[in-house]
């Protein structure tokens, strides 16, 4: 039996995606800045596309950037944003437990001259709103907090956070790469300016994203060539792929949200129940990311463990996928508090809408029988109270 739990890193394309980008591989080709009549069935298709986005999460069409995906939202909302707004200032807020994409585009920011802070977090992992309100200057242009957190979950209120932004007159960009149909967005209620997407973590296609945009934001492109995207991201639009964006989001339904909640906590306490001596990482419930469950196990290597995982077929991750190469504990871990020994001793797993009951019990099944393995041979013999 074969179990993929690594959908925070990406997700298999949905059958019915696939389906609506063919035809515009080799019928509807066009590009759509061509002003003929293929180009423009091509740019219907785009502005359809576009609309799509904008009336998921209540904004204006003209709102709506499409990128190569999560990354470069990330790095044009972070670089574009400072280079066009650095006469009011050069502070930037945002948390140590961000998404690379972030986290590296603050520091080439640093470089160039930026005050860059960051705002620590819970033993659970949300952010002190009183610390981050209480970091704000008056040369503070941007904070940037992410919305559902790859590694842990950690679900932030980003309303809460934007009203503190709105209040002292700074931007606030999210990262909703994780989050994006999992969790609702409607930017008539939520103070927020600046949302980063992708479309493979929702069983679209890699390599397309968007950055939504408020109006009256500006922002430097970091991307020079022709007026592409309202002049703001030049290069030809990936039309197959925006087209499987867009099918991806109307597929994604609460239903699925619910099926995969109740399957991750199925899975973390059938795990509890096994396995002695683990601690589930970030919160429970609601306040989680539905298809988010990360777990140290105590005296034991992740890698060590996450290999007999994938011998036995079952995919995981021992931290994000952009950084999973890193002989470094996870920065996630870290900032919640957990010491880099227990660190190195925890696994993500992240389901999909076509996870299994019997994917979870198969998994199980195998990390008890492998847990226990190595956990016979090492050397350390750490106790941790199981809490879940």
């Amino acid at each position: 039996m074969k179990s993929y739990l690594d959908n925070g890193a990406t997700t298999i394309v949905d059958p019915a995606v696939v389906k609506a980008m063919i035809p515009f591989f080799s019928d509807i080709y066009g590009n759509p800045s061509s002003v003929h009549n293929v180009g423009q069935e091509a740019k219907r298709y785009l502005d359809e596309s576009r609309e799509v986005i904008a009336k998921k999460i209540r904004s204006s069409f003209d709102e709506i950037i499409f990128t190569s995906g999560g990354t470069e939202s990330d790095n044009l909302a972070i670089i574009g944003f400072a280079g066009a707004n650095k006469d009011k200032g050069k502070h930037i807020i945002t948390t140590n437990i961000e998404h690379p994409a972030v986290t590296n585009s603050c520091d080439a920011l640093k470089k160039e001259g930026f005050d860059i802070s960051k705002v620590g977090v819970d033993k659970v992992g949300f952010v002190d709103i009183e610390k981050l309100e209480g970091l704000i200057r008056d040369d503070t242009i941007l904070v940037s907090v992410i919305h559902g957190n790859n590694e842990i979950g950690t679900i932030q209120d980003i309303s809460v956070i934007g009203d503190v932004c709105r209040k002292h007159g700074v931007t606030f960009h999210t990262d909703a790469v994780q989050s994006f149909t999992k969790v609702p967005i409607d930017v008539k209620n939520i103070p927020v300016d600046m949302i980063s997407f992708s479309s493979h973590k929702i069983h679209g296609p890699k390599g397309i994203g968007a950055l939504y945009i408020r109006k009256g934001i500006k922002i430097s492109p970091t991307s020079h060539g022709g007026g592409h995207e309202f002049n703001k991201r030049a290069g030809t639009e990936n039309i197959p792929g925006i087209i499987g964006f867009a099918r991806a989001i109307k597929l994604a339904s609460h239903s699925h949200c619910k099926n995969m909640s109740d399957l991750r906590d199925y899975f973390i306490s059938k795990v509890f129940e096994e396995i002695s001596d683990v601690k589930l990482n970030g919160p429970k419930g609601d306040s989680r990311l539905c298809n988010n469950v990360n777990i140290s196990f105590a005296n034991i290597e992740a890698e060590s463990l996450g290999a007999y995982l994938d011998v036995n077929g079952i995919c995981t991750s021992s931290g994000s996928a952009c950084s999973s190469h890193s002989l470094q504990p996870s920065h996630v871990l870290i900032a919640i508090g957990i010491d880099k020994e227990l660190a190195n001793g925890t696994l993500r797993f992240t389901l999909s809408r076509f996870t299994t009951k019997e994917e979870i019990d198969y998994t199980v099944d195998v990390l008890k029988k492998h847990a226990n393995k190595l956990r016979k041979i090492s050397p350390l013999k750490r106790v941790l109270k199981n809490v879940f």
